[in-house]
């Protein structure tokens, strides 16, 4: 009979992973390379793409300075507004982007502006303004009470100056 200890084992052997690491490696490093080559322009002539895109955004630029809207932005007078039992306050500033021709119109109408703002802010709590997608919803809801209060297509757009909770 065998002895115990000489016996062979039956099992496979294992094969290396030395060949799946290279592989991996190489696969890496050339793909870095290629990342790099077309980045710096080595692959595709990208300089000469680089000064054509350059031509083309100075020309966009300078259709963009050449039509801009014709907007005068009016201040909303600022607002300090309590929010909870615990003290806490919001300070809010703002300004509204209106077409010139409405200027002196939104600017008769800022009472009710500042009005509908106030009302609005006070009703929100504290959790309200935790959400980091709550002001932007918020402007939303601003900008739309003033278009109610101001009449269509006076107030175009809200632009929030300051909104400071302490």
């Amino acid at each position: 009979m065998a002895d115990p200890d000489e016996t062979e084992d039956d099992s496979p052997k294992k094969k290396s992973k030395l060949p799946l690491i290279i592989g991996l490696v190489l696969a890496l490093a050339s793909g870095g390379g290629g990342f790099y080559a077309v980045q710096s322009g080595l692959l595709f002539g990208g300089d000469s793409h680089q000064a054509d895109d350059h031509a083309m955004e100075d020309e966009h630029a300078a259709e963009k300075v050449a039509h801009m809207p014709d907007v005068v932005f009016v201040p909303v007078d600022p607002l300090v507004i309590s929010l909870s039992e615990r003290g806490s306050h919001l300070r809010f500033r703002a300004q509204l982007e209106v077409g010139s021709a409405y200027t002196d119109e939104v600017t008769q109408l800022m009472p009710r502006v500042v009005d509908v703002l106030n009302n609005y802010l006070r009703a929100l709590e504290v959790e309200d303004l935790a959400d980091g997608a709550s002001l932007t919803r918020m402007r939303a809801q601003m900008l739309r009470r003033i278009q109610i209060v101001t009449g269509g297509g006076r107030v175009n757009d809200l632009l929030i100056m300051e909104f400071v909770l302490n």
